[in-house]
């Protein structure tokens, strides 16, 4: 069906004589602060025990904007006679935010979830250097992140959950099995009647 010529003009008019009746809404910024959707992107936060100085997010960021010290060191042996084992230190993690475009490639390819959105946004400066933020001050970002969203219940349970709980449930039925052979070998042993206690008859020669 052909539209009819004029129609989209029409709708046009139509929504805007309709928001000419109605009342403009003036956000009182920063007296009244705003309601940001859960997954707002506003500045990322730093948890620095999980990072193991991977470089995935520096070599992925398509801005080049994160920045990765760090040097080895030689971890002692666990056990004797074992081997020593050298691990990476994080020395500096920053994130020039005046170059970032908030993406998320860095959050997301991240394997040991060290990085995370925070809806935290007021970080304005003066200075544009003040825009590179080192690990300090990315680990207090962190304090704002918001609490990640409770599960869906129709969704599959996750596997390292799953294998918990299985082997929980194995260790319980092991336990009860264990109880119930020992109750029932309890009961299938014979049981021996006590035998009564006579009075030894006492004789005048005993006596004496």
């Amino acid at each position: 069906m052909m539209p009819i010529p004029g129609s989209g003009l029409a709708k046009g008019l139509a929504v805007t004589l309709r928001t000419m009746t109605k009342r403009a809404h003036t956000a009182q910024y920063p007296e009244v602060q705003p309601e940001l959707p859960p997954r707002t992107r506003g500045v990322i936060g730093l948890f620095e025990e999980n990072c193991t100085v991977c470089m995935l997010c520096a070599r992925e960021c398509p801005d080049w904007c994160i920045y990765i010290d760090s040097h080895k060191e030689t971890v002692p042996a666990a056990a004797p006679g074992g081997r020593e084992r050298s691990r990476n230190v994080l020395d500096r993690f920053a994130i020039d935010f005046s170059l970032c475009m908030y993406c998320g490639i860095c959050i997301e390819v991240c394997p040991f979830d060290a990085l995370f959105w925070s809806p935290e946004f007021e970080y304005a400066e003066t200075d544009i250097l003040e825009l590179t933020h080192e690990r300090d001050k990315l680990r207090e970002w962190m304090w704002t992140v918001p609490a990640p969203p409770a599960l869906d219940p129709a969704a599959e349970e996750p596997k390292e959950i799953a294998a918990a709980r299985k082997a929980a449930e194995k260790a319980e039925a092991a336990v009860a099995a264990a109880a119930a052979a020992a109750a029932a070998a309890e009961a299938a042993a014979p049981s021996t009647p006590p035998t009564p206690e006579t009075d030894t008859p006492t004789t005048p020669e005993a006596d004496a």
